[in-house]
């Protein structure tokens, strides 16, 4: 089933598709399976990091970057294509249906860029996004800290203000692809006397100053995607203070706005390939045939179509004028736990096999075996399922707040 556009989407998508049939690298799409779920987290982001070197690759990214296709749901003016949400759709479903990749810019792209876009000022605007579109900045994420879980406005990091400069002293936890970083988005509390949401602000620091140093936390996959961080007295000018100083609790909730929306109207396509990718395991592992098995992956398949059509009234949705909601919630409580629970399905096809790594260096994961660690994490971060269980509570059902017991 396709959702009728109308002829100005459907004159968009044959163009997209004609562009990228004339300027996609030969031999790009066999390179690897860009768009498999499979190879996301974990040590298969590692791999994917090793692909991402490739010369075929780096001829791609140069191509749209040309064509201003990277950051394309950007405004013209921030260097992007002011594509809105129905083309961006498209362009991502075109993108999959030729079997390359789009080429992103990570957290600069889908958290700082907004939130430099929404409160920057036009001279920060200048400053920082054409540096996450040409990708000489990539940015790494410093909110959450040992000790405060998701309760992010309990950060207990400093920003003490120093005449035009803010120097920020604490620590951070979690925070992915800090080794390929050369910047990071900070909360820190610059008014130690205000209210527990008063007195953040939203700082960009230098990550390769002498004064950060971090250290990559080893996760249950052997990956190391994750680090702790530590800020000892890092001095930042009052110019990288996005939003203005004690305005940053308003600054995170436009970039966590845009971390759990996600992309819904195509996120379904890379579990669909996935799926069938497992199904052709257990036909290979002669287990297609066990009723149990052919139940579970039953349950799969209906998942994933509801995904599909979940994604195809966001698309009408967004098609008619409406921006997502609490809905982003629902969407990512769906997509973590199915995918937890498919990572189990995928071990119990694999069986005792399932229980031995292979020989290698790094003592590395099969990819199954990544998916049924690495799924985990997707419950977790871009804010828990028990917040996103609150949230779609108390915003989507008018449900009253959960009473808060106090020690």
């Amino acid at each position: 089933m396709e959702l009728d556009l109308g002829p100005e989407i459907a004159e968009f998508r044959a163009e997209m598709r004609a562009w990228i049939a004339e300027h996609a690298p030969s031999g790009l799409a066999a390179l690897a399976d860009w768009n498999n779920v499979v190879t996301t987290g974990g040590y298969g982001s590692e791999r994917r990091a090793a692909e991402m070197a490739n010369p075929l690759y780096l001829q791609w990214e140069a191509e749209l970057l040309e064509e201003r296709l990277i950051c394309p749901q950007w405004p013209e003016e921030f260097g992007g294509r002011g594509m809105d949400a129905v083309r961006t759709s498209v362009f991502n479903e075109e993108l999959f249906r030729a079997g390359v990749p789009r080429v992103v810019r990570g957290m600069g792209e889908g958290l700082v860029g907004p939130s430099v876009i929404v409160h920057g000022t036009p001279e920060q605007q200048s400053a920082f996004l054409p540096r996450i579109i040409s990708g000489e900045d990539v940015y790494c994420q410093g909110f959450s800290e040992p000790g405060t879980g998701s309760d992010l406005a309990g950060l207990q990091t400093k920003g003490e203000i120093d005449g035009d400069e803010v120097v920020i002293t604490g620590q951070k936890l979690w925070t992915s692809g800090a080794a390929k970083a050369n910047k990071m988005f900070v909360l820190c509390r610059t008014d130690q006397d205000a209210e527990k949401h008063a007195g953040i602000s939203f700082v960009l620091i230098d990550f390769t100053d002498p004064k950060v140093s971090y250290r990559r936390v080893r996760q249950m996959t052997g990956a190391a995607e994750f680090a702790e961080d530590f800020l000892d007295g890092v001095r930042a000018p009052l110019f990288n203070v996005i939003g203005g100083l004690n305005n940053g609790w308003r600054v995170a909730m436009t970039t966590l706005g845009y971390e759990r929306g996600g992309s819904a109207a195509t996120l379904h396509l890379g579990y669909e390939r996935e799926f069938w990718e497992l199904v052709e395991t257990a036909r290979k592992r002669g287990s297609s045939t066990d009723p149990r098995i052919r139940q579970r992956l039953a349950w799969a398949y209906t998942q994933v179509e509801l995904m599909r059509f979940s994604g195809l009234r966001a698309l009408a949705g967004l098609a008619q004028g409406r921006q997502p909601g609490p809905e982003a919630s629902i969407n990512k409580l769906f997509w973590s736990e199915y995918h937890k629970k498919l990572g189990e399905i995928a071990m119990d096809i694999e069986g005792a096999d399932g229980l031995l790594r292979p020989a290698g260096p790094g003592y590395p994961t099969t990819a199954w075996q990544n998916v049924f660690l690495a799924s985990r994490a997707g419950t977790i971060y871009s804010g828990s399922n028990e917040i996103q269980r609150n949230i779609i509570a108390e915003r989507a059902l008018g449900l009253p707040k959960e009473p808060r017991v106090r020690a």
